[in-house]
Parts: structure tokens; sequence; C-alpha cells
């Protein structure tokens, strides 16, 4: 039986949307999680189907959420970022070996509730008429994977406590605008996102500070030095500060956002 590091991996290469998903959900621990063997890293990594096309972020083009086609459209986006999370999550589970088990249990939850989310979407999207792949996606996301692959460090910093957490602020704004205009099932679906991602920001924090610990850094210097060195998208409010403060950034650092200007 392969190790979980192995089988994340695995799924990791897949390149079919909906076999990742289930692949991901179920995944479980057994025996050594973080075995601490090197795995080449093979060609292929993620895996992607065929479609959506993936363009430039500035080649998408804003839709009214009035219409359908542009609700589904929106949904259609939020349904890409939850399939770049389950890669986020298989990858840092496969990619970095020798680290505490409860680094790789708690990446696989992630990894688990991710793929629950693509699927919630993706089943919403076949009410409205509409599929996974029947609208253009950019790549922000996994853009960022590939620049932080070779630190953990900087993974943690830009991938879940910057990237992942600009979801914990767009969330409410999105829900509104989807409810205001009939879809309140999206809005429930929402609901579950925000639950859920404000535990996987805390997952991100803690393993970072863990890591600055380890490295005898002090958490803030470090984010600032790492969101320069690898060119981070610079944070622009509003801050879900409620939410931000549950994902577990302390008061100093949710001080500096409230002098961000939106």
């Amino acid at each position: 039986m392969p190790n979980l590091r192995q089988q994340a991996l695995h799924w990791l290469l897949c390149t079919d949307a909906d076999t990742k998903a289930r692949g991901a959900r179920a995944l479980r621990i057994d025996g050594d999680a973080g075995a601490a063997e090197s795995i080449a890293e093979p060609p292929g990594i993620p895996g992607r189907p065929a479609r959506p096309l993936r363009v430039p972020h500035k080649q998408l083009k804003q839709r009214s959420v009035a219409s359908l086609p542009g609700r589904a459209a929106l949904l259609h986006a939020v349904a890409h970022i939850e399939l770049n999370a389950i890669d986020l999550a298989l990858d840092i589970v496969w990619r970095f070996p020798g680290l505490p088990d409860d680094f790789y249990r708690q990446w696989l939850g992630v990894a688990r509730e991710e793929a629950l989310h693509f699927e919630l979407l993706r089943d919403h999207l076949a009410t409205l008429g509409f599929a996974y792949g029947d609208f253009p996606a950019h790549e922000g996301l996994w853009q960022m994977a590939q620049r932080t692959q070779g630190d953990l460090l900087a993974r943690l910093a830009l991938v879940p406590r910057t990237l992942e957490a600009r979801g914990l602020d767009a969330s409410p704004p999105m829900k509104a605008k989807l409810v205001a205009a009939g879809d309140h099932r999206a809005g429930e679906i929402l609901d579950i996102l925000l639950r859920d991602e404000i535990g996987h920001v805390a997952i991100g924090n803690h393993w970072y500070r863990w890591l600055c610990a380890q490295r005898e850094l002090d958490p803030i210097a470090t984010y600032a030095a790492l969101t320069a060195r690898h060119d981070a998208p610079r944070l622009r409010g509003p801050f879900n500060l409620d939410a931000r403060r549950a994902a577990g950034f302390d008061e100093a650092e949710l001080a500096a956002l409230a002098t961000i200007a939106p």
C-alpha cells in the first residue's frame, strides 16, 4: 500500500476533476504519515482536465450576477478555486517530508473539505444548466504554489495566509450579490465554504508560526520579507476582520490591515 504522501501525489496527478475530488475525499492516514523518503517529482503536476480553458486573469470577462450566465460564471470561478485548493493541499502533503503527523493529518482534512466544496459547487452549477469547464479560468493560486515549491515557510505564508485568506474577505459580499439575485442555495454553499476556509487558514497560520519558531524567525518580519521576495499580490481591503481573527491572525496583523485602503 503506498504511503500517504504517495497517495496524495497520485491524486494530484489525476487529470479528471470529478475523480480527483472523489479520491481526495477517500484519503485516510495509515501508518507513518510523514514518511521521510525522497519522492522524485514526476511531470504533470498538477493534473488538469482539458477544460476549462486557462487564460491570464486579466482576460477573464466580468459578468453581472443579475443574469443566469453571470451567476454561473461566478460560481464556476469559485469551483475552479476549490479544485486548485484540492491540489494545493495534496501538494503540501506529498512535497514536504519529515514533519509531524498532525501536519499531514490536518492538510489531509483540508484536501477532503476542498473536494467537498468543489462537488457542492459543481452540482449546483448543474442545476443551473452548466458544468465545470464551461467558462475560462485562471491559475493564480497554482502559480504561487510553483514559486514556493522549494520552501515550506514561503508556501505557508503566501498560499493559506495570503491568497486563501483573501477568500475570507471576498465571501460575504459575494454571498450578498448571489442572494440578492435570488440564488439562495449558492448563499448556503458559500456559508459552508467560509466556515471551512476559516479552519484552513487557521491551519496555515499554526504551521507558519510553528516553522518560524523552529527557525527562530520573527513571524511578522519574515512574512513581509517573503511577500517581497516572491512578488505576492498586494493586500486590498475591505477585510473580514472577524473571520481573519477566527483564522488565527493576531491583533498586530489585523491592526496593520486596518491601515490599508480598500
